[in-house]
């Protein structure tokens, strides 16, 4: 039996969501902090929607909190949900939970890391 789409879903919109924050403000403010003004410069050269989307960066930020907490809460009400059965079964929902729980961990790892390197550096700086 295939994992359950809603499940794989949850994940991959926790790590877009997280990622747009790493995109859109973070490695700028990793480049411009490191001293790399001139690799951030070619990647708006490249890439121009980087100006605009940085633009929204509050938005995106608040976006990206609100869905890692509806996933959050989502993965601990799935904790309390029973699994099959079936022995197979029961392996695959266990095995589906752990990836949604490990994808999740992930996200808020790489959320709280963009918002550091976008929000705290720049004051210490």
């Amino acid at each position: 039996m295939p994992q359950k789409p809603e499940s794989t879903k949850i994940g991959i919109i926790t790590l877009f969501a997280s990622s747009s924050t790493l995109i859109c403000c973070a490695l700028p403010a990793l480049f411009v902090s490191i001293g790399a003004g001139a690799t951030l410069a070619s990647m708006v050269n490249m890439f121009p929607q980087l100006i605009i989307i940085s633009e929204y960066k509050i938005y995106i930020t608040i976006g990206a909190v609100i869905i890692l907490l509806i996933a959050g809460v989502l993965i601990k009400k799935s904790e309390l949900l029973p699994c099959p059965v079936d022995p197979e079964l029961r392996d695959i929902c266990l095995k589906t939970r752990k990836r949604s729980k490990t994808m999740y961990y992930v996200s808020v790892i790489i959320f709280v890391s963009a918002s550091f390197f976008t929000y705290l550096l720049p004051i210490y700086l």
